[in-house]
């Protein structure tokens, strides 16, 4: 008798992804799959969807998706939490939509603690409306929208979204991994458990930033690719674990735990 050693998992849906070919975003639902099984939480669970190349990403988590105005999917989040506190809720988000029109809801649902937990996709672009520069654009990299590469003294320095969280007391977890290799691959799916499993633990914010590519809009073959980001985007944005401590998130329970 055979023994399945590798399967779909059941909080992924049985349809295929439509995103470009080499795209990671497939890696990362898979992953965020796989913790939602072995959490045993997919009946609970509720994700939130945003704009951008995941848009239709409630096709594919079997668990209850609800789908987000324009970089609101924190601010949605919240209140699902704080509704329905029996709930896994996360949201899972590109950098146009959380560190551009999202920057306020994604720093003040961390300012506040809020315990939900947020997957965030760097790929250094905005990838659905046409390669445009994101918050996260490198300088010199070129887009559509700098043809003649990021410049600092006119579009400013990226926004490096785990360092800048790292300081809100309300974090409990702001960690930065990539899939661009088996190695990686396993570390993102531990960081993206880990942040799941501090939901359960009502330990307040986590995100998990995952370095990623976008072949289509960089306009290289998917190994390339894969290669840039070593080569580019991690050195700029150091894989790791920026903050990891239970939020504080009332002075009344800290004051009575100090007595």
């Amino acid at each position: 008798m055979m023994k399945t050693v590798f399967d779909r998992p059941a909080a992924l849906t049985n349809v295929p992804l439509h995103y470009c070919p080499g795209c990671t975003h497939g890696i990362v639902h898979r992953l965020v799959a796989e913790v939602i099984d072995e959490l045993g939480v997919e009946g609970k669970t509720v994700g939130i969807a945003p704009v951008g190349c995941a848009v239709f990403a409630y096709n594919y988590f079997n668990c209850d998706m609800i789908e987000a105005a324009h970089g609101r999917a924190p601010a949605v989040a919240t209140g699902v939490k704080r509704t329905h506190p029996e709930c896994v809720v996360f949201t899972y988000q590109g950098d146009g939509d959380l560190a551009a029109i999202g920057t306020a809801e994604t720093v003040h649902s961390a300012t506040r603690g809020e315990n939900i937990t947020i997957i965030f996709i760097n790929n250094c672009i905005y990838g659905m409306t046409g390669g445009q520069m994101a918050p996260t654009t490198l300088p010199g990299q070129v887009t559509t929208t700098t043809p003649y590469g990021r410049k600092r003294n006119i579009q400013g320095s990226p926004v490096r979204v785990c360092e800048m969280l790292s300081t809100l007391d309300g974090v409990a977890l702001a960690a930065r991994v990539s899939v661009d290799c088996p190695k990686n691959v396993m570390n993102a799916k531990a960081m993206i458990k880990k942040a799941f499993q501090n939901q359960l633990d009502g330990k307040g914010f986590s995100i998990v930033e995952v370095l990623s590519t976008c072949p289509t809009n960089w306009g290289m073959t998917p190994r390339d690719a894969l290669q840039w980001l070593r080569d580019n985007m991690i050195p700029y944005y150091p894989l790791g674990i920026y903050k990891d401590s239970a939020a504080i998130r009332d002075p009344e329970e800290t004051q009575e735990a100090g007595k």
